[in-house]
């Protein structure tokens, strides 16, 4: 639940200490969230290699197809009699207030996929290393 919690919060998934983002970027501003490269606490470096997160690039598009549907569903549900054009704006509307939380939520479920905990190591691995 540790682990969950520090996702959700965007700590390092090393050390659940360090915050991943410097800012949350604002979109009123047309400015993005800004990563850190390494963890202020532990100086884990979060890009790997170049082109580490293109794949929370596909992530990040699931989410928002995700909350596009669910946009959709909402609209239908509600049995709202709008035109196909107000339902694309409104997904629209939906998809746009949710590109920063999705661009930083992408990257921090990537970075805690690929990357063990600090202290997690088996204890027969870490014996052999001391050897």
């Amino acid at each position: 639940m540790r682990r969950f919690n520090s996702l959700r919060k965007g700590k390092c998934p090393k050390c659940e200490t360090g915050k991943i983002f410097a800012s949350n970027g604002n979109i009123l501003k047309l400015k993005g969230p800004v990563m850190h490269d390494n963890c202020p606490h532990c100086n884990y470096k979060f890009e790997r290699e170049p082109g580490y997160f293109y794949g929370a690039m596909f992530m990040s598009y699931g989410i928002t197809m995700a909350e596009a549907i669910a946009a959709f569903v909402a609209i239908r549900v509600l049995n709202l009699d709008l035109s196909v054009d107000a339902i694309m704006a409104i997904i629209t509307a939906v998809m746009l207030i949710f590109l920063f939380p999705n661009f930083k939520f992408s990257r921090i479920l990537w970075l805690y996929t690929f990357t063990k905990k600090e202290g997690t190591e088996p204890a027969d691995k870490i014996e052999r290393l001391k050897i």
